[in-house]
This record gives structure tokens, C-alpha cells and sequence, in this order.
């Protein structure tokens, strides 16, 4: 084999590395087509989920469920396991910096997780786990074989009193090394906090960033935050500043590594929950899933530049777009905090907020925060602007009450068939189509497998038409306080695209 030959095989063993795929052809013959072939849409083969430490309180009581949904394709291998992440820094500084000690104790990286908590049996069937009290450690997971593509887990808590009382609920996200998280507070009624979960074999470096009204705040000890290998480090955002800001963003920047981030946001008065990451920064946004009884939306909005933005406001209800009275648009400055009181917008309906830029398009990060219920018995959840459901959305968690679907095509028409999977402790699928018209929101109760036993997942298909973008409301009654959490249903990435080999590597060894 000649120099040529091992140089070439080299570099696309260094591509396959990295991408797990790589197409390498020889010289195409002059007058032959060079149009590159068509992308392979495959299933993805592995993949990585991070759930955060779920509450202190020993009041908490919380519920996990994983689920796969079934995809063609795949072989008949794998697994999806979740395991406990390493306890955070015992010598973790108290201003939240974190710069605790890599527990390296020599083990190799598959050894230094905790035990198993959730292994799941089959896909298209969930499975379910559950913790009590202020214990409970953050969770890494990993998914291979026919159980990564579109692999969910949703986190479910419930705190019957005190700070954050009520619902709290999150799907663990896959690490990452951006995210911008609109909503958040240091106000003196709010304790938010930061979770950055590690899933890899080295530390990883992170800066938290904050932004209020007036720009950036100022803040040494949010710089250069180390989250050790396998393990969760939680930030109160207080100790990052001395300033009370009633609305914030927080920016988590990797500098190395990857980490998986959630903002746990939990106030005296009104509850608390989950705010999970807006999806990235982008002229035109949609926050789908605003409940109907809603009693109080808060839109919180970022530029992460230096130019101002200008977005038209629309609230997408049953019956078509709507401009909310006296707020048409809302002003962006670039890189401060803009937040906007919309009262009980949906009076009554279902709606989604839909953003969109009057003029030039520059790019937002937003979130709303929702308030259910009056005087003393209001609960909060969050509502990040999100990417849409794209060819398959997936939701876990769901019972046979309590749980509500809305959908919605801010643009064109759009089909969507919804599936219930079978019952973590039996029942039967069931698929149902839905259409959901130009410009509006439809809430669903969603179907329910037959002879349903436990929980069960839902998964969201677009059929045709439109973009279609989603949430999924879980509800239950605390104390009489209307408990409720919200998670959007962005596209589960449960497919990659792989371009087609134009030639075997063969035709280079000699």
C-alpha cells in the first residue's frame, strides 16, 4: 500500500470518527455527473440524556419514565440505561462557583457512574421509576442500538408544600455546549438555580453569563464554573450577583466539554418548575401550549447582539391569529432583558404565542412564564420558544387523566397523527389523525392505549402540510393549587442524515 493509499484512508478514518459516517470516491471521469447523491435519512445509533437532581425538599415525590419510540430500520441490540450521577463537589465552594475536585479515583469512565436506576425492556413500551425526598442525585443516561432513536425521559415532581410547592416538571436533554434560558430571576420572592450535569470522563469548563434590563451583570464568580466527570453541579443564581432582577437570562457557554442544563425556577408564592433552554437564537419564534385558564402570561425576550429587535406579537387561538390588545409588538434592546405582561391573553382558549420580526429579522431567545390559578392558589410553569415537531415528536409520562396535547400551524395546514403507545404495565397502542388548521391551536385530549395499565408516551407525527410546533400539559390537584408543568415537543433528532458512498473504500488498496 503506498503513502497515497494510507494518507487517504487516514483521513477518512479520522471523518468516520467523528460523524460515524464517511463517503470517499475517487475522480470523476470528465463528462460524468458530480451532483452529489442524495442524504440517507438512518437511524442515529447512540445517544446521551442528562436529568437533573429533581428537588431538596423532602416533600418531593418524583417519577421517571423512558421510552423509545419503535423505528425502522434498527437492528435488534441495545439498551437505554439511567444511572446515577457522581454526588456534586464535597468541597464546592458556597458561592456556587463549583470548582470542587475531579473525584478521579482511578476507575474507568463506564465505572464511575452509580448504579442503574431505569434499564428499559423493549421500545414502544415505557418504563418507569420513581424517588422520594430532597435525596434524589441527577441521572446520566445512554441509549444504543434500537433504543436511541427518539429515546425521551421526562421527570416528574411533586412538592406538596413550601418553596416551589406543586408540579415540576422537565425532559432530561442531551449535553451540549450552548444554551440561552430567558425567565430566569434572582427577585427576593425566587430561588433559581443552574444544574450543569457532566456526562463525560473529564471535567468541563462553564461560564454562566446573566442579563437583566440594563445589560450584563457583573459577575467574577460565574466564570470558569468546573463541573467534574460524571456528576451534577446546581448554581444559585444569587450568589453569581448582588443585584435583584426580576428578569434575567442566563447564558451557559462551554468552554470545554459538554454539560446538560436546566434552570430549576422556584418561587415562595406561585410554585415553581423547570424552565428549560429556548431554542437557538432566531428572528421568528413560537411558544405553543398556553393553557386556556391560564390567569397571567409574562413574555421574556433576548437579543444576544448589539442590534435592537422589533417583533410582531400574535397569539395563535382555536379560531385563528389574534393581535393581543396593546401589545402588537414588543421592543428588544440588544443584549438587555425584555419582559412584557400579557395578562390572561388567551381569555379562555387555547392559544401559542407567535413571534415575528416587523421588519429587518434579528435574532431572539424568549420563554414565557404562565400562572395558573388566583390569590394564594397559583402555580407557575415555563414555556421556551422551541423548533418544531419536524417528522416525529415524543412525549413520556402521560396517565390517563391530567394530560392535554396542543398543537399548532402557524403558517400553513398541517396533518398530524398522534400515537398512544402501550402502558408501562399494559394495553394496547392506538393512533389517531388530527388536522389542525392555517394559523391556529388546537388542544387534544390525547388518546389512551386500550386497557391502559400505568403510564404511556405519546408520539407526534407530521403527515403533511406546514410546520407544526407542540407542547404537552401534565395537571394535577395540590391542596386545591391548579399544579401544572409544560414541555415542548421539538423533533426527538431520531434519524441523521448520511450521504450515500459514491465508491467501495476498496478501490484504493492495492
Amino acid at each position: 500500500m503506498n503513502r497515497t493509499t494510507l494518507s487517504l484512508i487516514a483521513g477518512t478514518t479520522a471523518l468516520a470518527a467523528v460523524t460515524g459516517f464517511a463517503a470517499l470516491s475517487a475522480p470523476d471521469a470528465p463528462g460524468t455527473d458530480t451532483a452529489a447523491k442524495a442524504a440517507a435519512q438512518l437511524p442515529v445509533e447512540r445517544t446521551s440524556l442528562l436529568c437533573p437532581a429533581p428537588s431538596t425538599s423532602d416533600l418531593a415525590e418524583t417519577s421517571y419514565t423512558s421510552f423509545t419510540p419503535v423505528t425502522k430500520g434498527t437492528g435488534s441490540g441495545g439498551k437505554a440505561e439511567l444511572r446515577e450521577a457522581a454526588e456534586e463537589s464535597a468541597d464546592a465552594p458556597a458561592d456556587g462557583k463549583g470548582k470542587g475536585k475531579d473525584k478521579d479515583d482511578g476507575k474507568s469512565g463506564e465505572d464511575k457512574p452509580g448504579k442503574p436506576v431505569l434499564t428499559s425492556k423493549e421500545p414502544g413500551k415505557p418504563v418507569t421509576g420513581d424517588s422520594s425526598g430532597g435525596e434524589a442525585p441527577a441521572l446520566v443516561g445512554t441509549a444504543d442500538g434500537r433504543f436511541a432513536p427518539g429515546w425521551t425521559v421526562q421527570e416528574t415532581t411533586e412538592v406538596a408544600a413550601g418553596t416551589g410547592r406543586g408540579l415540576q416538571g422537565v425532559n432530561c436533554t442531551a449535553p451540549d455546549t450552548d444554551f440561552w434560558f430567558p425567565g430566569a430571576s434572582t427577585d427576593a420572592d425566587r430561588t433559581d438555580y443552574v444544574h450543569l450535569t457532566n456526562p463525560d470522563d473529564s471535567a468541563a469548563v462553564v461560564d454562566l453569563e446573566l442579563y437583566g434590563k440594563d445589560g450584563a451583570l457583573k459577575s467574577a464568580v460565574g466564570e470558569g464554573i468546573t463541573v467534574p466527570p460524571h456528576s451534577s453541579e446546581p448554581v444559585l443564581l444569587s450568589t453569581l450577583t448582588g443585584e435583584r432582577q426580576t428578569n434575567l437570562t442566563v447564558h451557559v457557554n462551554v468552554r470545554s466539554g459538554r454539560v446538560g442544563a436546566a434552570v430549576q425556577a422556584l418561587d415562595d408564592k406561585l410554585g415553581g418548575d423547570w424552565l428549560a433552554a429556548s431554542t437557538d437564537p432566531s428572528g421568528s419564534l413560537v411558544l405553543p401550549g398556553i393553557p386556556a385558564d391560564a390567569t397571567s402570561v409574562r413574555l421574556v425576550a433576548f437579543t444576544p447582539g448589539d442590534a435592537d429587535a422589533d417583533l410582531k406579537v400574535r397569539l395563535a387561538s382555536p379560531s385563528g391569529p389574534i393581535t393581543p390588545a396593546g401589545h402588537e409588538t414588543v421592543h428588544v434592546k440588544g443584549g438587555m432583558t425584555s419582559a412584557v405582561d400579557l395578562g390572561d391573553v388567551t381569555r379562555g382558549e387555547a392559544g401559542s404565542l407567535v413571534l415575528t420580526p416587523t421588519d429587518r429579522s434579528v435574532p431572539v431567545v424568549a420563554a414565557l412564564r404562565v400562572v395558573r390559578g388566583k390569590g394564594d392558589k397559583q402555580e407557575t410553569a415555563f414555556i421556551p420558544a422551541t423548533r418544531p415537531l419536524g417528522t416525529r415528536a415524543t412525549s413520556a409520562g402521560n396517565s390517563g387523566k391530567g394530560s392535554t396535547l396542543s398543537l399548532t400551524a402557524p403558517g400553513a395546514a398541517a396533518t398530524v397523527k398522534v400515537t398512544a403507545s402501550a402502558g408501562s404495565e399494559g394495553g394496547t397502542p392506538v393512533s389517531k389523525t388530527y388536522t389542525i388548521k392555517a394559523g391556529t391551536t388546537q388542544d387534544i385530549e390525547p388518546p389512551a392505549p386500550g386497557g391502559l395499565k400505568g403510564t404511556y408516551a405519546l408520539t407526534v407525527e407530521t403527515v403533511s402540510g406546514g410546520p407544526v410546533y407542540g407542547a404537552r400539559t401534565l395537571t394535577a390537584s395540590e391542596g386545591g393549587v391548579p399544579a401544572f408543568t409544560v414541555q415542548t415537543l421539538p423533533d426527538d433528532r431520531g434519524t441523521v442524515a448520511v450521504p450515500e458512498a459514491d465508491e467501495d473504500l476498496s478501490v484504493l488498496q492495492r
